[in-house]
């Protein structure tokens, strides 16, 4: 069994998946705006095979996405980790959060968390964010982390950008 770690920001709790977090999480992959370039929209029981996915890629990675929480309330806004299945272009930070969270800067709080915890506790020398080259919002949060579009693959009949991170020196005098 592996331990999967909690991390904090100032606003948010990332730590592993509860069943509880199954209904919340519904509620994402069923947003057809919010799921439009991430697979499409997913009934109940297909989101809880998303949820068990994220939660099974720690046992084979040993690392994986976070269910993301804000400290206020503890309500589950979200997930942010990192992917890598079988066959993705290349590891990356993903995120996701609920309507009701968007707009808010918590994604960017949540990946900055993140892309620290690849880098300082699991030694990556890069990471990177593959996104749809179509989804302006996500695009916009790689490039609020500093990232850069590395560059662009063919995933699944799409242009797909590879967003670079900063590598650890470069992010040492930045704030994110």
């Amino acid at each position: 069994m592996i331990a999967i770690p909690t991390l904090e920001t100032e606003r948010l709790v990332l730590r592993a998946w509860r069943p509880q977090d199954a209904p919340p999480f519904a509620e994402i992959c069923a947003d057809a705006e919010l799921m439009r370039f991430v697979g499409g929209v997913m009934d109940q029981t297909e989101a809880w095979r998303r949820m068990a996915t994220y939660t099974g890629h720690w046992l084979l990675r040993g690392y994986g996405s976070f269910a993301v929480e804000h400290k206020a309330n503890r309500e589950f806004v979200g997930y942010c980790g990192i992917y890598d299945p079988d066959g993705w272009p290349e590891r990356e930070i993903n995120w996701g959060l609920r309507r009701a969270f968007l707009g808010m800067g918590l994604v960017t709080e949540a990946a900055a968390r993140v892309r620290r915890y690849a880098y300082e506790t699991l030694g990556f020398p890069t990471i990177a964010s593959c996104i749809d080259l179509e989804n302006t919002p996500s695009v916009a949060v790689a490039r609020r982390l500093s990232a850069r579009l590395d560059r662009t693959v063919q995933f699944r009949g799409k242009a797909m950008g590879v967003f670079r991170h900063l590598a650890p020196e470069d992010i040492a005098n930045r704030k994110l």
